[in-house]
């Protein structure tokens, strides 16, 4: 399974995101305090992701954007703009905020052994990696003894705002799959998905990931079939194929927002399952819908299904 990780809303060009999840249907993440529509899933401080044998963990690191994050692996971090190869990110828009910046800096990633590879979001200079010990002992930005001189010296810079910004920025915020379409039967609000409960002829397909469900709760009765391995549930002689065609029951997808389940209702049309429908929004609006929701945190270990 494929995922792409955004560190944060960018400012100087629009992210490519969105079409690499509409060309691919790979999982999108970004952190928990992001202000965009709608992304596959929202990671917080700590939340491990996985992709095919390669695990990062969420680091918030909040400062040039409220939405920073920087993703670690063992031996390297991915700092996104919050810090640069002998620079680190502007904090005077989108919510930014120096003093965090300060403690993103100097409380969290300077933390990291010497030794800890640094991969930036970007550099204008044509660099592509650093470490965390040389930007201790170079980066002109780190070489400062107090949130009030970082403060100061961020205040000093006096940068123009970047050209795309009035471009770019709305438009990084708008990025989530189309859900739903007027009139359409593939996708179902909350209050009609909750009036299918029950139905014998209807199974509720959970696509979410095993940490999202015990973090978040299971739609009661909900077919567990994740997102990944997808394709293999409804190929022929999978679960999926044959509850559809053979046994002409309708699926109805949800995930945790609603993308990943939009996604699956044309990847099931691709692959001649066509009696599927999604719910709108996901388990985030079927919460604050109130519908009921399955606990399975507690649940013996070996039990998720």
């Amino acid at each position: 399974m494929v995922k792409a990780l955004d560190t944060h809303v960018h400012a100087d060009h629009v992210t490519a995101l969105g079409a690499l999840r509409d060309r691919t249907r790979c999982v999108t993440v970004m952190g928990a305090e992001t202000k965009v529509d709608v992304v596959s899933v929202r990671v917080a401080e700590g939340d491990r992701i996985d992709i095919e044998g390669v695990s990062l963990v969420a680091a918030h690191t909040p400062g040039h954007t409220d939405d920073s994050y920087s993703f670690r692996m063992a031996d390297r971090v991915f700092t996104g703009d919050t810090l640069l190869i002998r620079g680190t990110g502007r904090t005077d828009f989108q919510h930014g905020d120096s003093r965090a910046a300060y403690d993103s800096l100097f409380n969290k990633l300077l933390t990291l052994p010497d030794e800890t590879l640094v991969y930036p979001g970007h550099d204008y200079k044509g660099e592509t990696v650093s470490t965390i010990g040389e930007e201790r002992a170079h980066n002109p930005r780190l070489q400062i003894d107090s949130p009030e001189a970082y403060v100061a010296q961020i205040a000093a810079l006096n940068l123009p705002n970047p050209k795309m910004m009035d471009i770019a920025v709305p438009a990084n915020l708008a990025i989530g799959a189309a859900q739903s379409a007027a009139g359409q039967a593939w996708c179902l609000e909350c209050a009609d998905a909750a009036a299918e409960m029950g139905n014998a002829d209807v199974i509720v397909v959970d696509l979410r990931e095993d940490s999202e469900r015990c973090r978040n709760g299971v739609i009661p009765g909900s077919l567990h079939a994740p997102y990944g391995y997808l394709e293999r549930f409804l190929s022929p002689g999978g679960i999926l194929h044959y509850e559809s065609t053979t046994a002409r029951k309708r699926l109805v997808y949800y995930c945790a927002f609603g993308e990943r389940s939009a996604l699956a209702v044309e990847t099931s049309h691709e692959m001649g399952v066509g009696n599927v429908c999604h719910i709108v929004g996901g388990m985030d609006a079927w919460s604050r819908f109130g519908g009921p929701v399955e606990d399975i945190a507690s649940r013996p270990k070996g039990q998720v299904e």
